[in-house]
């Protein structure tokens, strides 16, 4: 059987082991946008650490979980961004102003929102978490 999102798989898997209470959890979906992502949440300090587990059929991902997460999601469809055009993605995805975060692909590679509205560069918008 084939995913067709594997980042919102991973994204579903995290929120879930969040509400049960679970401290880890082990991913076979690897992907450099998914270990991107999950790098952003780390360094703003969403998720613990990640570690790459070494495996004859292919790596898994061990993320350790610090209960920080209310609720994390791809935004689909993937929406393209203009520089000036954050405010009314942050009102849809976002509970409140400055409380979360948007993860944007751009042409100077992923970032939060908020480093992207600094930079002044938009881009496609791929993840929110608070």
């Amino acid at each position: 059987m084939s995913l067709n999102d594997p980042l919102a798989n991973v994204l579903s898997f995290i929120q879930n082991y969040e509400q049960i209470g679970r401290k880890e959890m082990i991913t076979k979906n690897n992907s450099k946008t998914i270990k991107k992502v999950l790098g952003i949440m780390q360094d703003n300090g969403y998720l613990g650490k990640i570690e790459e587990i070494k495996d004859s059929k292919g790596n898994l991902l061990k993320i350790n979980l610090l209960g920080s997460i209310n609720k994390c999601g791809v935004i689909k469809p993937r929406f393209r961004i203009k520089k000036g055009g954050y405010e009314k993605f942050e009102k849809r995805y976002l509970p409140a102003k400055n409380f979360g975060m948007i993860i944007v692909s751009t042409s100077k590679g992923m970032m939060t929102h908020a480093e992207a509205k600094e930079k002044k560069i938009g881009g496609a918008l791929i993840s929110y978490c608070y």
